[in-house]
């Protein structure tokens, strides 16, 4: 995977944020301001700063940063279940459940957090 890096970055912001202030923007990310239009203009954020406004743009942050994405590796898992007598259809449907579910409780604890 490429790294688009901080200039996708804000370019992603002002996408988000078309129509809207700096201020309600900000306030919908949860950080200052200041601090979103500082990497709208491509100055580097914290981790946790950076970690938030990922969140509000329902990205991957490894996206900007040039790291092979979790969902790569379901490419391997996808793999195991090609077979058509892999998997039956209900254990195929309880897992696919599973997962939809793991993933809900993870997103919650993060914007907990």
């Amino acid at each position: 995977m490429e790294s688009i890096g901080i200039q996708q970055l804000a370019r992603r912001i002002r996408e988000r944020r078309a129509g809207k202030g700096v201020r309600e923007a900000a306030k919908e990310v949860g950080i200052s301001p200041a601090t979103l239009s500082r990497v709208e203009n491509e100055h580097v954020p914290d981790l946790e700063t950076y970690r938030k406004i990922c969140l509000w743009l329902e990205e991957d942050p490894a996206v900007f940063l040039g790291i092979k994405s979790e969902a790569a590796s379901a490419t391997t898992a996808r793999v195991h279940f090609k077979k058509g007598s892999a998997i039956k259809p209900d254990s195929a449907k309880a897992l696919s459940e599973m997962i939809l579910l793991a993933q809900q409780a993870f997103l919650e604890e993060e914007l907990e957090s």
